[in-house]
């Protein structure tokens, strides 16, 4: 399959990222780039040799596939412009402003027979792909997501700007209708929560309690499972994964092994697992991963229904931060 020409829209911070990845991916042929501050474009344009478009209309029509690195707010605007060109799209995460969008967005990539992925980049994080298969129902999630403050990004909750990563990623391993949300927050330094919590409980009876936070000290993405006879430690920040499993204890005990006595006497060995994590940038590998399913005609590996989801329990939790009682939800 010959190369594919794409094009991005948003040439700010992240805008930049993907500029320079998408450059230096196999398979893409870099054409240009629109913002509508002209001043990000030329830099875009000098930096990277491509051309700076100076209308959306324009950059689509030269173009196979579009990047939308836009604020959220214009994501439908830009995306569904796309589709309706049959153009394949990437959208940055969170998929569209309001679920409304997201369900359009669904439909009319349905009739145009395009691809379209939602830029969950988690999913790529090589510790997170090397825990995946140890990972077996677990009943217990703990994820804490936490950044030192950045004044980008504080015009929305701290759901939509970090919270929003780990939903997706506990929707991906929990496969199984929520039955419960309860959450609160705090407004520190912007006018909507700065730092907040929620409690995901499933039907299955597995419990996610999750922490965001734009205020803190340091920065931290770590997620924690529990589930019959392991733990799973996945640190999203500094790309590490550690695995705790407990297996039979055996007559010729390993005399450098952990073991621990239950209360019936049995043994049980203490295995710890490091599992092997390749150097990987995730932001290159889903947008590699996007050029494969077009190429093969294959499902996204974060689709807009993905992106549906996280995004309706994300909106659940901002209403509960308002609302300030339970909040029953419905079936996902």
């Amino acid at each position: 399959m010959k190369n594919l020409k794409v094009g991005v829209l948003g040439a700010g911070h992240l805008g930049k990222i993907h500029l320079k990845l998408l450059a230096e991916t196999e398979g893409y042929e870099l054409v240009g780039v629109f913002d509508p501050d002209q001043s990000k474009s030329e830099y875009a344009k000098q930096t990277f040799g491509i051309k700076a478009f100076t209308s959306i209309e324009d950059l689509i029509a030269a173009v196979d596939v579009v990047n939308v690195v836009t604020p959220t707010l214009s994501h439908f605007e830009c995306a569904s412009f796309a589709i309706r060109n049959s153009k394949h799209v990437f959208i940055e995460k969170p998929v569209t402003n309001t679920l409304e969008e997201a369900d359009a967005l669904m439909k009319l990539a349905i009739e145009a027979n395009v691809k379209v992925q939602i830029g969950h980049v988690e999913r790529f994080n090589p510790a997170f792909i090397a825990a995946q298969p140890y990972i077996q129902n677990p009943m217990f999630i703990e994820c804490h997501r936490l950044a030192q403050f950045n004044p980008r990004g504080t015009d929305v909750p701290v759901v939509m700007d970090l919270m929003i990563h780990d939903l997706d990623i506990i929707l991906s391993i929990v496969k199984s209708n929520i039955k419960r949300i309860s959450a609160s927050g705090v407004s520190v330094v912007s006018n909507t929560p700065d730092i907040a919590n929620a409690r995901i409980e499933f039907a299955n009876g597995c419990v996610a309690n999750i922490t965001a936070s734009r205020i803190s000290l340091k920065n931290m993405r770590k997620t924690r499972l529990f589930q019959r006879d392991a733990y799973i430690a996945i640190d999203f920040l500094k790309k590490k994964t550690e695995v705790v499993r407990l297996g039979d204890g055996e007559a010729d005990a390993d005399a450098n092994a952990m073991y621990i006595e239950l209360p019936d006497n049995t043994k049980k060995k203490i295995n710890f697992e490091f599992p092997h994590i390749p150097e990987t940038n995730a932001i290159q590998e889903e947008l590699k991963s996007f050029r494969k399913c077009i190429e093969h005609g294959t499902e996204p590996a974060v689709t807009i229904q993905d992106g549906y989801n996280a995004l309706q329990v994300a909106h659940e939790i901002v209403a509960k931060l308002h609302l300030g009682s339970d909040l029953l939800t419905t079936e996902i």
